[in-house]
């Protein structure tokens, strides 16, 4: 389990693999490798991925055809900065929301607005995220705890902080740049269970929870 509070932004040394096969990531950890182990859990962009082995402050991660299909791990490259969180220990502060490091797709930034040190990120995302998005909700884009401040048939809003641009890659962000996103598990949950619930010829639209009450 993490909390989308980025720790490090560390560099992909190799990757390997494509959508449809598996492959291999490493990663320089730096610093953060001094507190991990191999089996340990850790989230590079999102991604829970779990220790293979480590060399020094280089660790290696097995990636599975599904990781490498629903993420944008197969697009990194040597040099490429990744955001890193370690799993939250039982006595951490949790200071995010509820990321569970598995991603449910990608969103590509369609426009970037910065006011000083501000800045206002739109994504365009497929249906299927959105549907599990409200505003003002939780979302996890390539790791990182946003809140999402507004939405449209096709994309989702965030503004973010100096401080989350400062120690993430959003800093670096640029238009056309393919992110990992994870939506809210209670939003997932909430949503499951009403559609379980409504009857099968209304489907749950937003209009509809809001006609509920939600």
């Amino acid at each position: 389990m993490f909390t989308g509070i980025i720790e490090a932004i560390c560099k992909a040394k190799s990757v390997s693999g494509q959508s449809g096969s598996p492959g291999r990531l490493s990663v320089d950890l730096g610093q953060l490798a001094e507190d991990c182990k191999i089996s340990d859990s850790i989230a590079i962009n999102g991604v829970c991925l779990t220790v293979g082995s480590l060399e020094g402050s280089v660790a290696r991660f097995d990636l599975s055809a599904e990781t490498l299909t629903k993420s944008n791990l197969g697009k990194l490259k040597p040099g490429s900065q990744v955001n890193v969180e370690q799993a939250i220990s039982a006595t951490g502060r949790f200071g995010g929301h509820f990321v569970q490091g598995h991603v449910d797709g990608t969103a590509t930034i369609r426009l970037v607005r910065r006011h000083g040190h501000f800045a206002d990120i739109e994504f365009a995302a497929p249906a299927e995220l959105l549907k599990e998005m409200v505003v003002k909700g939780s979302v996890a884009v390539d790791g990182i705890s946003l809140t999402i401040s507004a939405m449209s048939e096709d994309s989702f809003s965030v503004a973010v902080i100096p401080e989350t641009l400062d120690r993430t890659t959003l800093g670096k962000a640029g238009i056309g740049d393919c992110v990992n996103v994870e939506t809210d598990i209670i939003v997932k949950v909430i949503s499951k269970q009403l559609a379980n619930i409504l009857p099968r010829q209304r489907p749950l639209t937003m209009e509809r929870l809001k006609e509920l009450g939600f």
